[in-house]
């Protein structure tokens, strides 16, 4: 007599009474999530650094740089983070005797943990460069900004050092003024005009009457100039520079605005791409639960030997 015999696999147990997180399927799943981001921001960073051309009008401007960056990060958070969802929530363990709702919350939860555990994991791996580029932009903007003010002092601090290597020579400068008009050499009025300018420009931006005059005597001293000829050059000489001073301050300014509206921006498409790739994560978790609880038990059939 032939006959079959089917092995039907045991009920599944019933897992209200146990943990609603595999854990093991959450960390494959964030493994690949982060392997994958950084798989695709190096191939981001070689398609960027091909597109940027270091010579003017060619390759990629920064604005068009700026903004496929933000759109390749997003694209780099959805596809990692699904991933890594998906497959957090097709291994995990399937829940018997569980409703509808519970195991749709799982999954959603599954895929929400593994991105968490990706993003701590790239974050430790990548976001200390990140923030290095965003820190290194707001910082040159803020030296660039000091720098500005303090370039002519920096430079009378160098001629003063080379001199007398002492910052207080303008005030020693004024114990030996001659008015009338004792000849110096030329080191030296360089030196003192030097350290007049950097004073009246750092202060309060205002050259007094008797910086103004004795200015003149050296300039006459130099020149064919009348004492009043000679003022008058100073003055135009004296509005230059105070200009100048202006406008780096003024450009200096626009840098460090200009670095900090970069460094808020990129902050802000940052996390506006994590949300992203959170939502996907979960999204494509519950995908993958579904598949998970699809699968049927194979049956095994059994013949038993015909004698």
């Amino acid at each position: 007599m032939i006959g079959t015999t089917e092995h039907s696999p045991a009920a599944l147990q019933d897992s209200s009474g146990h943990s609603g997180v595999s854990w093991a399927a959450i960390f494959a799943g964030a493994a690949t999530a982060a392997a994958l981001s950084l798989l695709l921001i190096m191939l981001g960073a070689g398609l960027g650094f091909s597109a940027v051309s270091p010579w003017a009008n060619e390759g990629v401007g920064a604005k068009g740089l700026g903004i496929t960056a933000i759109v390749w990060l997003a694209l780099t958070q959805i596809i990692a983070s699904g991933m890594g969802g998906y497959l957090a929530g097709r291994l995990r363990v399937k829940w018997a005797n569980m409703h509808g709702d519970e195991v749709y919350f799982r999954d959603t939860a599954h895929g929400f943990l593994s991105w968490a555990v990706a993003t701590l994991v790239t974050a430790t791996l990548i976001a200390g460069s990140i923030s290095s580029v965003i820190g290194s932009g707001v910082q040159a903007g803020a030296n660039v900004a000091s720098g500005a003010a303090s370039a002519m002092s920096t430079a009378a601090a160098s001629h003063a050092d080379k001199n007398t290597g002492n910052s207080s020579d303008y005030f020693i400068d004024t114990l030996f003024r001659d008015d009338r008009g004792t000849a110096v050499s030329e080191d030296a009025a360089h030196g003192i005009v030097t350290r007049i300018f950097v004073r009246s420009l750092g202060n309060d931006g205002q050259l007094s009457g008797e910086d103004r005059t004795y200015l003149a005597q050296i300039v006459a001293q130099r020149t064919n100039l009348s004492q009043a000829e000679a003022e008058q050059r100073v003055d135009q000489v004296y509005a230059k520079a105070h200009q100048a001073v202006e406008d780096a301050k003024v450009k200096a300014k626009e840098a460090a605005d200009t670095a900090a509206k970069v460094a808020a921006w990129t902050t802000l498409w940052m996390f506006i791409s994590l949300l992203l790739g959170a939502f996907f994560a979960s999204l494509c978790a519950t995908f993958g639960g579904r598949q998970r609880d699809a699968v049927s038990y194979v049956e095994h059939t059994t013949k038993p030997a015909v004698y």
